[in-house]
């Protein structure tokens, strides 16, 4: 057991150079790449893969949140974390533990993960507020629902769940500096409902917290470009830079480089982190 992590996010605000969050699933199922990275070897080489591409946070998980996927028990979760976790925290990035049961974030912050990205907004779980608050982990807040509905406002929807998740993140003592909201495409919502969000993006940034946009491979760009997951790079790549126009701080992907790339053209429109990042400018 590690002790409780200090780690403390680079500053997320305005101006500041966004983060990138590269995925690794450890599971057979995910919807894009399940089954390449379940080994404890592979899993292992495409993290150090991926921070050697740019990624600034690694987001690991080990069960599959894809529309239909069967749910698993803790035991069969934590097996599957168990042999990789620590030697993917020993790589030096910050590692964000993907899940929505408190006794896994609880074991994954004690193996080194520093950040607790919860799919349910830390209303799925009742423990999981105030496991986050004893880790001392940052929490991603995401915004799900069990299917969609068309009829309904989804920013309004999405609102008034973010204020709860707000809520109890405060009342378990989790530190705003540590709170960040994720809208969730593809997670209970329409193709177009999808796509409001990311045209209204910006009002997402009214909470005060920094927001991550993970739309990578998801359905809404496959059911635009008609095309299959591995074949979404290229519409990823558009809604992000979409959603970093519009205040996004960080962007969950499968694909690094490209979107680090990508994440530092976007920093050289911004005058006050341009320079840093263009060589031989005078």
């Amino acid at each position: 057991m590690r002790d409780a992590p200090s780690y403390t996010l680079p500053d997320l605000g305005a101006g500041c150079l966004p983060h990138v969050m590269g995925i690794l699933n450890i599971t057979p199922d995910s919807f894009s790449d399940g089954g390449r990275f379940n080994a404890a070897g592979a899993a292992l080489e495409h993290a150090q893969a991926m921070i050697a591409q740019g990624a600034d946070i690694l987001d690991i998980g080990a069960e599959s949140t894809r529309p239909g996927a069967a749910a698993i028990s803790a035991e069969d979760e934590w097996g599957r974390l168990e042999p990789v976790l620590s030697a993917v925290c020993d790589l030096g990035a910050p590692v964000s533990i993907d899940t929505y049961k408190a006794s896994i974030a609880a074991k994954a912050c004690d193996a080194g993960a520093v950040i607790i990205n919860d799919v349910w907004g830390l209303q799925k779980d009742p423990a999981m507020p105030e496991t986050a608050a004893a880790a001392k982990a940052h929490v991603i807040m995401m915004h799900n629902r069990p299917k969609a509905d068309p009829a309904i406002d989804i920013l309004d929807d999405i609102d008034r769940w973010f204020e709860r998740s707000m809520e109890l993140a405060d009342r378990a003592g989790i530190p705003r500096n540590k709170q960040i909201l994720d809208p969730g495409f593809g997670f209970g919502k329409t193709v177009d409902q999808n796509f409001q969000i990311l045209n209204r993006f910006e009002s997402l940034l009214k909470h005060g917290l920094p927001v991550l946009a993970g739309a990578s491979r998801k359905r809404m760009i496959g059911a635009v470009l008609n095309v299959e997951s591995d074949d979404r790079l290229f519409g990823s790549l558009a809604v992000h830079m979409i959603a970093l126009q519009k205040g996004a701080s960080i962007i969950r992907v499968h694909d690094v480089h490209p979107h680090a790339d990508a994440v530092r053209l976007f920093a050289a429109t911004r005058r006050e982190r341009a320079a840093p990042h263009l060589p031989g400018a005078t």
